[in-house]
Order: C-alpha cells, then structure tokens, then sequence
C-alpha cells in the first residue's frame, strides 16, 4: 500500500494517531475488499435516498455517483490506489469517493454507520453468494439424475447398512439418494435467504438517525423485500451468517459422505467405479496408481467448514447489544465456507460426470444369495408365519449353510415349507425386482421417483430463471 497522510474516519475524537499496531491488528482491508462492489451498489442507494429526502441537493447526488462510478472502474480495472489509511473496503471507498467529488463527498456517510453499512453490504453479498450456492448444487444434482437415468434398471448393487452387505438396489435409486439430500439442501438455501432478505441501511450506528432518512428507498432500491425493524438487531444481527455457514457445513457433510462412496468403490476391494483419468491424480512414488483426490477433499474439507461453524458460533456468544468489533470476524468463515462449498460442488460434479460404473462388479457384490434373505422372511409372512418368528428361521437357515459350508440355495431347497418360488427368490437379479413399496429401490418405484426428481428439477430451474 502507498504511504498516505489520510486520516481515519474517526480521527476528529483523538490527537494522537493510531500506531502501528493498532492499524496491523484491526484492519480488515484484505479480507473485505471482495465486497466492493457491494459496497458500491448500497452507496448508491443511500446516496439516491439521500437526494430523496432533500438531504443532499442534485449537484452533490450527481458528483457522488459519478465518483462512485470512477472507484468502481478503478477497482474492476485493478488501478485503484491502496492506502495505509484504508481500515477497510468502506473506508477506502469513501476516501477515494470525497478525493475525486470533494466536498459534496465528503457527505456519502451522511446519516449512516460503517455498521448499517457492512451489514448491508455483507447481506447483498450473501444473497449472490446464496444463490449461486443454490445453482452450484442443481448442476450436481443434474449429474446424478443423469447417471440415474443411464444406469436405468439394469445396473444394481448391494446397499449397505453397517457396511455390509444388506439388499440388493438399483444404482439409479443409490445416486437419487443423494439428490434428495441436496434438495434438502437447496430448499435451507432458499430459508435462509428469505431471512437475510432484509436491509439494515438506515439502522445508522444502533439507533437510527434525526435525519429524514427513507429506510424503505433504499431497501427497495437494493431489492430487499423488507426493511428492519429494530436498529439495534439491524446492525448486530449475522444470524444470516450462522445459518449459511450451517447450511454450507451440512451440504459439505452431504458432499462428503458421497466422497467418502466414491473413495471406497474405486477401491479395488470394491470396483464398483473406475476413475476418469482426467479426474484422479497419481502417485509420485507409486507408478500404478490412480488416486480419488477430488472425492478426498471434498471429504476432508467438510471439517473446514464444520470448523468455520462453531467457531463463528462461539464469536457470537454472549454479545452484548449493539455492534461489537467481534462481528468483524464474521466474514472469514463465511467467504471461505461459500467459496469451499461452491468449487467442492463443481468437482464433484465433474468427477461423477467423468466416472465409469462398474455394472459387472456391483452385479456380484448383490447376487450373493445371503442378500435376500429378508426375501424368505417375507416369503413366509405371506404364508402367515409371523415375521420374528420368520426372521428367526431365516437366519438359522444362513447359519446352518455357514457351518456346512454349502450355499444358502442348497439349505433352502431342501427345507420343508420352502418351493420351487422360494428358491427362485435367489435366482440373480430377483430381489431388487421385489423392491414393489414406494419410495423403495425397485424398477417401478425408482421409476416413479425419476418423475418427482425431473419435476423436481425443472421446478428449481423455473425458480432459478425468476
């Protein structure tokens, strides 16, 4: 940063300058430069509201736009001059803004706070980075129903419980899985953007302002559909922020556990997936190998973000009202947690997309007669046997062909109140034909699930393109 002689916004109380550290320790200008352009726009608006209220004549709203315009330029072209004197984005806006417009500049910050200021800026930020959270996950969402509907009801495998092997699923029903998990996902996005669909401008410091000013312009001139109601919560609340870095922890928990799946079939202990070259990496030791670092990350970095959580959660507690320089910590976690969450997205769905089923192996990790085992049980409901009692007989059954060493076709077939359709229970590819309830992971109700995705999907892209 270039030497200045500017003075900090505060100076007129003291007659000392800050030192060194002071400035060094509290200066956040690095990490909230991102919001500049959200800066901008809310200066925007309360410089209109400004002119509005006829707190500021037309000659000075016209300089201060026009100066705001020559900062924005500067700073998308990347010749905006930095000083030391810069405590942060607002500040050095409004520096530059009253160099290039004087006098009428140095009124922007008339009946406003660098604390109604900042939580504007961070709630308009928060909207877009929302939202853009919310398309990240649709993408991905895309790449499973995608592969849910190649795999169609020909590819299978064993479902798990415990990690063992339970009963057999369509591969389509397993990705759709996860797609419902993100839907939940996107709909606490959509939550909680409705929440932060709320303008502080005009909150002032804590408790608002003797001027005329006109909170309601300047919400609607930002396309908030609310105004606060209380300065005091206005400019102290980032509830918004706890509830996005919540919703950013528990997709990336989502992500994760779908990491931690594509690790684990890829293996060769598994080989239910085979790597796309293009999205794994090797060794530099070890010439064979073809590593899921993608699916590894992504499983790792949700213990960022859980991290980013409660933290932040511990910054807030027991905060007294109004603004303390506490909340300045607020922007860390959520940058770091939206910007994690929202590339963590892309991989993986590049990763998915790029990916190989292996149809054969998940085949013969679910044709294991042992898989349908609940089959017999069910078998024998329908002959009015009780299900614990079913259950029981079943499972001796799996024991007694452990024991002898012989297939539990073998056992079955020659056991008194089991037929020909009892064996044939066993028979390949049987049991997840049998899967019949809704919601279950059968032909027919994945097929009926597919509608509910697509519908569901074309909804969000509706909602998306409004």
């Amino acid at each position: 940063m270039a030497n200045a002689k500017n003075k900090a916004l505060w100076h007129g109380r003291f007659t000392h300058a800050p030192s060194s550290e002071l400035m060094d320790f509290t200066a956040s200008i690095d990490i909230d430069r991102r919001l500049a352009p959200e800066d901008i726009e809310g200066s925007r608006a309360h410089v209109r509201m400004l002119g509005k209220t006829k707190i500021l004549d037309g000659k000075e709203v016209a300089a201060i736009l026009a100066a705001l315009d020559t900062a924005q330029a500067e700073i998308e072209a990347e010749t905006f001059v930095w000083f030391e004197s810069d405590e942060d984005i607002h500040t050095a806006i409004e520096r530059r803004v009253t160099e290039i417009a004087g006098a009428a500049g140095a009124k922007i910050h008339t009946g406003r706070s660098r604390n109604d200021q900042v939580a504007t800026d961070l709630h308009l930020w928060f909207r877009r980075a929302a939202r853009a959270a919310i398309i990240a996950t649709h993408e991905l969402q895309k790449t499973l129903l995608d592969q849910a509907q190649k795999a169609g009801d020909e590819i299978y495998l064993p479902g798990y419980t415990h990690l063992q092997r339970a009963q057999p699923v369509l591969l389509a029903h397993h990705l759709l899985a996860h797609y419902w998990a993100l839907a939940r996902d996107v709909d606490r996005w959509r939550d909680a953007l409705d929440r932060a669909d709320v303008s502080p401008l005009g909150a002032g410091a804590l408790a608002g302002s003797s001027l005329p000013l006109d909170p309601k312009f300047t919400a609607d001139a930002l396309g908030f559909s609310r105004v606060f109601e209380n300065s005091l919560d206005a400019v102290s609340d980032r509830d918004f922020v706890a509830e996005g870095l919540f919703v950013a922890a528990l997709e990336q928990v989502h992500l994760s556990r779908i990491g931690e799946e594509i690790v684990l079939w890829s293996s060769a202990e598994f080989g239910f997936l085979d790597l796309a070259e293009t999205h794994s990496t090797g060794s530099s030791m070890l010439p064979h190998k073809k590593n899921p670092d993608i699916a590894e990350l992504v499983r790792g970095k949700s213990g960022r973000l859980i991290g980013n959580l409660t933290g932040f959660l511990a910054t807030l507690k027991a905060l007294p009202l109004a603004y303390n320089r506490d909340l300045q910590e607020d922007k860390e976690p959520i940058f770091d947690a939206l910007d994690t969450l929202i590339s963590s997205l892309g991989a993986l769905s590049g990763l998915i997309s790029a990916s190989t089923f292996n149809a054969e192996s998940m085949r013969a990790g679910a044709d294991s007669p042992e898989n349908s085992a609940t089959d017999l049980a069910e078998y024998l409901v329908r002959a009015q046997v009780p299900f614990r009692d079913a259950h029981a007989q079943v499972g001796a059954l799996v024991n007694e062909s452990i024991e002898k060493g012989i297939t539990l076709r073998e056992v079955v077939a020659n056991t008194k109140g089991f037929g020909p359709d009892a064996v044939a229970l066993l028979d390949k590819g049987v049991a997840v034909t049998n899967r019949h309830s809704p919601g279950g992971a059968g032909p027919e109700p994945v097929a009926q699930q597919m509608v509910l995705a697509q519908q569901h999907r074309a909804h969000l892209t509706k909602w998306l393109s409004d």
